[in-house]
């Protein structure tokens, strides 16, 4: 618990005055009377008026709708509450709204590009020839788009040309495997696939040639596959028989882009859950909850503004970069970079951060450590006058973390911490630039999110741990999961503890500032002699020793109902896990913490397992070593590292439960 956190960092008046949210609610007092004091009185209305408030996003955002709603929100309980029922938009509409000649609408760069501009008028134009072929190619409503592509512009181009014609779209970066796409890709049957002949990382090339050819046999489904040249500009594909080329397809005549109105719960994309312990879920998402949402984050909890530069590194198997795509709807410059953020070396982001003058900063909270651990000192190496705000998300930021950005990085920047994930595809907590910044808090939960912690009797909790709960429906959250109409699936994965209350997975900590601290997965959360010890903790502990590089705690719960703490640790210097050693770590862990917090055994091993998106998998560890679940070949294909279980999956084998 957090009885007197310090503060980081506070906006001056004039810049609160000047913020998104300040305007909102000055509408907010001019168009319906109504007058809060702060940031939290706003919240409080936000999540008791669910109604009332959505439909202000709607209204102040000015959202065109081809048809009116008959009502906000219907009284169906989660997860089939129904939104704005009778209206129709479409997403893609919402962004060329802010064309301009002033500013670009994105930046890209990559390890082998210097950052180059790309106008409104380009990418209009763009999108209308795709759109165009999508037409020829009779792609509609319900179509599903599907591809395989990294962070380049062309990828932007094609989801926007997508959702343009109201098909659906969907997403793989090619450091994939062929079969952990294919798993995914499966279950929505795409008629069009757009792929790379590959692409370059740490400045090797990895050519994915064949990889598109499986990903075409496998698929019956596909009708053509547009090849998109990209590690060699003069290859043309010549393995895979139903393709076009995309310079090609930029040739297709066109006139003026246009947009087909849907549904407001229409399929927009599909997202999928990390695929490691089963087949990976298939998030649906709608086109209005996400405009609206999105709309709604960007603005008033990143205050991105009209020609801001925005920034989040991300790859296209990552939600964050649909997230990224959203910063087009407020006008700002989408800036996209292809490529390992650590090569040549850790500098390598904020150096591009000096270039091009960006103003939101978005990375995660293992970049961060990673720089601060390399003793990098990025304000002083670097211009970074125009940086506003810093993003951190993906894992939860130690207070160390939030120390490093402002001792080394920029003193009065807004440290913007969240958190949120694919099944919304944007985030629960997050910032305000009304309220201060506390060291280790996450600044708000964001509005109309009604979250709160639960104890194990399902009672809300305040100032202590408990289980992260969302007890009003939103319009973000998946209208299905693809496949799973009954919604079964949907139920089982965030309604099985608490009826009628989302169940996220994490355990938070609503702090006395109405700030939020996580403490990790639930799932993955030790519980020691009754004390719930969130695995953050154990790794900010460890954070300080030189000799670890990295580590993986877990508890093993044993029939007896006794458990089984093994902590797992990488080294700098393999091999070097000496009793001295073990006892510094066990030392620093009861210091820091309590003696529950010690492990009964400390193992090397050569590698720790993460996701393609650089989450630690506590979880499937866990239930590996409990043999609760084993990992096929084509779930590791959804893995950075798929090598790294072997060791485990032997342990496993070697720990009796």
């Amino acid at each position: 618990m957090n009885n007197s956190p310090h503060i980081l960092w506070k906006a001056t008046e004039e810049e609160k005055k000047q913020s998104n949210i300040y305007h909102y609610l000055q509408w907010l007092r001019d168009e319906n009377g109504m007058d809060f004091k702060d940031y939290q009185s706003l919240w409080e209305w936000s999540v008791e008026n669910t109604s009332d408030f959505w439909e202000s996003i709607w209204k102040y955002f000015k959202i065109k709708s081809y048809s009116k709603y008959s009502q906000v929100q219907s009284s169906d309980k989660m997860p089939y509450t129904k939104w704005f029922q009778g209206a129709s938009l479409n997403y893609a509409e919402h962004i060329f709204r802010n064309k301009t000649t002033d500013y670009p609408a994105i930046n890209f760069s990559s390890e082998r590009q210097k950052p180059t501009d790309i106008s409104w008028q380009e990418l209009e134009d763009k999108t209308a020839s795709l759109q165009a072929f999508l037409k020829k190619e009779n792609i509609g409503e319900g179509d599903c788009v599907a591809a395989y592509l990294p962070n380049i512009p062309e990828a932007s181009i094609a989801m926007l040309a997508t959702i343009s014609v109201g098909a659906i779209w969907s997403s793989c970066s090619p450091d994939f495997g062929a079969e952990s796409v294919l798993d995914r890709f499966r279950q929505i049957e795409p008629k069009i696939l757009v792929a790379v002949d590959g692409y370059t990382y740490s400045g090797k090339p990895y050519d994915r040639t064949e990889v598109v050819k499986e990903l075409e046999d496998s698929l019956p489904s596909v009708k053509k596959v547009i090849f998109i040249p990209y590690l060699h500009e003069d290859s043309v594909g010549e393995e895979i028989p139903d393709k076009m080329l995309w310079k090609e397809v930029m040739e297709t005549p066109h006139g003026d882009l246009q947009f087909t109105p849907v549904p407001f719960s229409h399929p927009i994309w599909v997202l999928y859950s990390s695929g490691t312990t089963g087949l990976p879920k298939a998030i649906t998402h709608s086109h209005g909850g996400m405009l609206l949402e999105h709309l709604k984050y960007l603005n008033f909890h990143n205050d991105v503004k009209r020609g801001e530069k925005f920034f989040w590194f991300s790859t296209t198997g990552w939600m964050m970069w649909n997230f990224v795509q959203a910063s087009l709807l407020c006008g700002a410059t989408m800036v996209l970079y292809d490529g390992n953020p650590g090569y040549p070396n850790l500098n390598r982001l904020w150096k591009l951060s000096e270039e091009i003058g960006i103003h939101h900063f978005g990375t995660s909270a293992p970049y961060l450590l990673a720089c601060k651990k390399q003793n990098l000192s990025p304000g002083k190496d670097f211009d970074l006058s125009k940086l506003r705000s810093i993003g951190s998300t993906g894992s939860p930021l130690p207070p160390e973390g939030f120390e490093y950005v402002y001792h080394q990085i920029k003193e009065n920047v807004w440290l913007c911490s969240m958190s949120g994930g694919t099944d919304i595809c944007t985030a629960w907590v997050g910032s305000c630039i009304l309220k201060p910044l506390y060291e280790g808090e996450i600044q708000c939960r964001t509005l109309g999110v009604s979250m709160y912690a639960y104890d194990e009797e399902g009672n809300s909790v305040k100032e202590e741990e408990g289980e992260m709960v969302i007890t009003k429906p939103l319009p973000c959250m998946p209208i299905y999961f693809w496949g799973d109409r009954d919604f079964e699936k949907y139920k089982s994965s965030y309604f099985d503890m608490y009826p009628e209350v989302w169940r996220h997975g994490d355990w938070i900590e609503i702090t006395k500032e109405n700030g939020v601290v996580i403490f990790g997965r639930s799932d993955a959360t030790l519980n020691r002699q009754g004390v719930r010890i969130g695995t953050s903790e154990i790794y900010r502990a460890l954070e300080p020793l030189e000799e670890i590089k990295d580590s993986l705690i877990v508890n093993l719960e044993t029939p007896d109902g006794k458990s089984f703490m093994p902590l797992f640790v990488v080294l700098k210097n393999p091999g070097q896990l000496t009793e001295d050693l073990k006892q510094k770590i066990k030392t620093t862990l009861r210091n820091a913490y309590s003696p529950r917090h010690v492990p009964e055994e400390i193992i090397e091993v050569p590698d720790l397992p993460y996701t393609i998106s650089g989450k630690k998998m506590e979880a499937p560890v866990k239930k590996i070593l409990m043999k609760k679940a084993k990992i096929s070949a084509t779930q590791k294909g959804a893995m950075r590292n798929p090598e790294s279980l072997d060791f485990f999956i032997d342990y496993a084998n070697k720990w009796k439960a």
